[in-house]
């Protein structure tokens, strides 16, 4: 049994939305709509488990939408059904065996959700079996025939509802069940339809679900650049003997091997700091000891994608890395496609986005002696930053 999950529904064809890509995969500052949507819930204290619904023919683009995300509370998708309530129902029911005792319905459509919307949501629901995150409607009404107006309506007790919905598990369920084939605006009028009293909470204007390309690009007006930082790394390590060495997550042949606690990997050690530099994470020995047995021969890929998802966890995106190796030898050019689709792999980002770059120190200094390989490592990231 566990608190709260949340439901994240993305199995809409988004046909209104004019594009052969729906909207919850399309791009928005950066990463996708779903991703942003998905993190918000995956980070926020209060869930447990999130849990995205899809159309099972879109798992590609939700594989590609959601390349690099690192929540242990993030479940695998499920298949989602025709209409949107039978998407909901599936859902829950692939939840029932966790027994939350309450579940969040959200929209994967309305990315820019925050905590406070959240948090609002999961107390309301300790007073009553259901609870909507809405926004008092401000504007005049009118009701329009033949395209003129015919009356003007009043908005006095009006509101705007939005998502996550909120509901005690196990009577939403059972509402669900019930009134299956009976189609509902929400799932907020479907525990009205059960007898469920709804409690109103305060949302958001932020909290607006994209439907438009305009809708889109507000959204990317209210995220803005976010918080841009580079974070530098750099690491040495020596000869030892041996047959090869680890260079960028590649095996290169080599008349020595690198010595270290780890694999040695130097072009992986640089940018794992780089990237915990950006982040004002610390270095690498403050997470991986370097006395500690368990990372004696570790591969490096460990420590670059826990670096990785320290960033994810915070929605940060990595814009691009620039790694460069100084030795005499091995030569890097020989084995740079294979470094550059490496590193691109491990961080779930596009080959465009890594450098690497080998350079010599025309026989000066240790590298130029032959003594060890030395790498310098940047990593420019981007947090979010949206009002």
């Amino acid at each position: 049994m566990i608190g709260c999950a949340a439901l994240v529904v993305a199995g809409g064809s988004g046909s209104r939305f004019g594009d052969d890509l729906p909207k919850q995969y399309r791009d928005l500052a950066g990463r996708s709509v779903i991703s942003r949507s998905l993190s918000a819930f995956a980070a926020h204290g209060g869930i447990a488990a999130v849990r995205p619904v899809i159309d099972p023919s879109h798992r590609a683009w939700y594989d590609e939408a959601t390349a690099g995300l690192d929540f242990p509370n993030l479940l695998p998708p499920v298949a989602g059904g025709a209409s949107r309530q039978d998407s909901v129902r599936l859902g829950l029911e692939s939840l029932e065996a966790l027994a939350p005792d309450i579940v969040l319905i959200h929209d994967a459509a309305r990315p820019l959700v925050d905590g406070g919307v959240i948090g609002r949501t999961i107390s309301a629901l300790g007073h009553a079996p259901a609870a909507l995150p809405a926004v008092a409607v401000a504007d005049t009404l009118k009701r329009g025939e033949g395209g003129k107006v015919s009356a003007t309506v009043s908005r006095d007790g009006l509101w705007r509802a939005q998502t996550p919905q909120g509901f005690r598990f196990s009577e939403i369920l059972a509402a669900h069940r019930r009134f299956a084939g009976e189609q509902m605006t929400d799932d907020a009028a479907l525990a009205e339809r059960a007898a469920l009293p709804v409690m109103l909470v305060v949302g958001s204007e932020n909290n607006f679900k994209i439907t438009t390309e305009d809708d889109l690009d507000r959204a990317a007006r209210l995220i803005g650049p976010g918080d841009v930082r580079t974070g530098f790394g750099f690491d040495v390590h020596r000869f030892a003997p041996g047959d090869a060495v680890m260079l960028c997550g590649v095996r290169v042949p080599h008349g020595a091997s690198l010595a270290g606690h780890s694999d040695a990997d130097v072009g992986l050690h640089a940018l794992t700091d780089a990237l915990l530099g950006a982040i004002g994470a610390g270095d690498i020995g403050v997470h991986f000891p370097p006395g500690e047995a368990r990372w004696k021969g570790a591969s490096s890929d460990i420590f670059l994608a826990h670096a990785n998802s320290l960033l994810r966890r915070q929605s940060g995106v990595i814009l691009n890395v620039d790694v460069t190796i100084v030795c005499e030898s091995p030569r890097v050019s020989p084995h740079r496609a294979a470094m550059t689709a490496r590193i691109a792999g491990i961080l779930g980002i596009a080959e465009a986005r890594v450098s690497i770059k080998g350079t010599t120190t025309e026989r000066l200094g240790f590298t130029g002696r032959g003594e060890g390989i030395a790498a310098q490592a940047i990593a420019c990231v981007r947090l979010p930053g949206y009002l």
